[in-house]
């Protein structure tokens, strides 16, 4: 074999493992999370913290809550301007059955009500928001605002991370690809795991990670590699970030 053809059988043998002895390949691969990022829709203070890091949330329980101080005072001024918006109307309506009023002034009225009311509502809304409640069950995994910290629009204050939101991401080349589809079962095997770990495939890159020149050639199309993921059906087993190995198939 010349030098150029076994630099180029090493290189397809990085990618999978045990492809000179004849076994099924072993894919190196690593675990990888979709944390849910928690935060407030506005800005404020972080008021109160009730979990860490670490701890299992269910859906629904209390997470944080921020300073509703600014809403308080919205809220207030909201239902002063429904009071009054409301006597308005009272006078319209009083006016147009002694035919002192006209039926626009009461339409007027009725408008400037209902836009009223619904200025509370938000008002309401946002105040309420400022308990913020868990989405999902799951863990959490990360806290980056603590208690008496202010915390800008639209940034997360934790991180939750579900247990189905585990997945295993590794890389295969060209000429395993066709024999990969949705929803196959593939081994996983770790330092310190479980036996028997099994996951399936979620998804199949329809793009490679290298761009080879435009003439391909045999040599050329071995340099090709395409991201798997596949989501394990016992992710408490598995941490983030840690390292993996995966076969093709059901553990034998």
């Amino acid at each position: 074999m010349s030098g150029r053809r076994f630099a180029l059988a090493l290189l397809a043998c990085l990618v999978s493992v045990g492809c000179d002895n004849g076994k099924e390949p072993t894919f190196q691969g690593w675990v990888e999370a979709e944390l849910i990022f928690v935060g407030p829709d506005e800005s404020g203070r972080v008021e109160t913290l009730t979990v860490r890091e670490g701890d299992q949330v269910e859906r629904g329980k209390l997470l944080f809550t921020v300073d509703p101080d600014l809403q308080l005072a919205d809220v207030a001024m909201q239902e002063a301007a429904v009071k009054n918006a409301q006597q308005a109307y009272d006078r319209a309506q009083q006016l147009v059955k002694t035919q002192a009023g006209t039926q626009k002034a009461l339409d007027d009225a009725e408008a400037a009500l209902r836009t009223a009311q619904a200025r509370l509502n938000s008002a309401q809304t946002r105040l309420a928001r400022r308990k913020v409640f868990s989405p999902v069950t799951g863990s959490v995994q990360q806290i980056y605002y603590r208690g008496g910290e202010l915390v800008p629009a639209g940034k997360p204050i934790l991180a939750l991370l579900p247990p189905g939101n585990l997945k295993v991401r590794f890389f295969v080349n060209e000429a395993t690809l066709p024999k990969l589809k949705f929803g196959d079962p593939v081994s996983i095997t770790c330092d310190g795991c479980d036996p028997g770990i099994i996951a399936k495939i979620s998804f199949i890159s329809r793009a490679s990670e290298y761009t080879p020149p435009v003439i391909y050639s045999v040599e050329e199309r071995s340099k090709l590699v395409f991201l798997i993921e596949a989501r394990p059906e016992r992710p408490e087993h598995l941490r983030v970030g840690q390292p993996v190995s995966v076969s093709l198939g059901p553990e034998q």
